[in-house]
């Protein structure tokens, strides 16, 4: 039989009241946490509510705020290296590296790097996972890996066929994933094989999902198998897997619902 159960409260220090988040559009990310810090993107354009992941002295957190670009920040990420690197890419066309302080202290407006601008608007961007100062970010048709020691593009793959909506590295560093809207050039899902270094890769693509709408990328763990959330042309939302030994097309393909819009 049904057991009636009451749901436990959580402790007052473990809710982060006062966000007031922005709503943007984008195919990025809108909110990421390292060891010390959440990052979000607040009310204003281009720029970041970042606020402590833990209470100091148990009291209430302080929400600051990163001014990081001109227009909208359209995505961003913590290096797996440094908990405190903070790379954001916004619609001002430019990459930008932060560096955040270790305790509460103020959040400085002094960007510690920036990359650009050219290429049109930053989509997304990610950390390289196994390679230190190494960073991958999308704008328009075209993925650069940057070093970002030498502030130079380590290789630039620019055979998608239309705009960019998703990159994802392998956990092991050695693909590179990523999704594009539909297009008559060809296949909106790539994959960047490294042999061994960011630096050399070959780019294999297949036809992915149907519809322009927003397409998202996940590896499976350290398998060589992708996710792909989508959506097929009569706008049912589906999620196909694919093996990327074998990129010929989908292993296996469901459907969830139907969007309204």
């Amino acid at each position: 039989g049904l057991k009636r159960k009451l749901c436990k409260e959580r402790r007052p220090g473990a809710w982060i009241s006062g966000i007031r988040a922005g709503s943007v559009t984008s195919c990025g990310n809108h909110v990421k946490a390292s060891c010390r810090w959440i990052a979000f993107n607040a009310e204003a354009a281009g720029v970041l509510g970042i606020v402590p992941l833990e209470c100091e002295d148990g009291g209430k957190r302080t929400i600051s705020q990163l001014c990081c670009h001109s227009d909208v920040v359209t995505d961003f990420d913590f290096s797996p290296f440094d908990q405190f690197l903070l790379a954001t890419g916004s619609a001002d066309e430019t990459v930008k590296v932060w560096r955040l302080p270790q305790s509460g202290q103020d959040i400085s407006g002094d960007v510690g790097l920036t990359l650009g601008p050219g290429g049109g608007p930053v989509d997304v961007l990610q950390f390289h996972p196994t390679a230190d100062a190494v960073l991958a970010s999308g704008a328009g048709k075209r993925v650069t890996v940057w070093d970002l020691g030498q502030q130079q593009p380590l290789t630039v793959l620019d055979s998608h066929g239309d705009q960019l909506q998703s990159l994802t590295w392998k956990r092991d560093g050695r693909l590179l994933g990523t999704s594009c809207k539909v297009s008559s050039a060809g296949g909106d899902l790539a994959v960047a094989r490294n042999t061994d270094s960011p630096v050399s890769c070959a780019l294999q693509s297949v036809p992915g999902h149907d519809n322009n709408k927003d397409s998202r990328l996940l590896w499976m763990g350290s398998s060589d198998c992708l996710i792909s959330v989508g959506f097929s042309q009569m706008r049912e939302r589906e999620v196909k897997l694919w093996d990327t030994r074998r990129l010929s097309g989908a292993t296996l393909t469901v459907a969830l619902d139907t969007s309204p819009g």
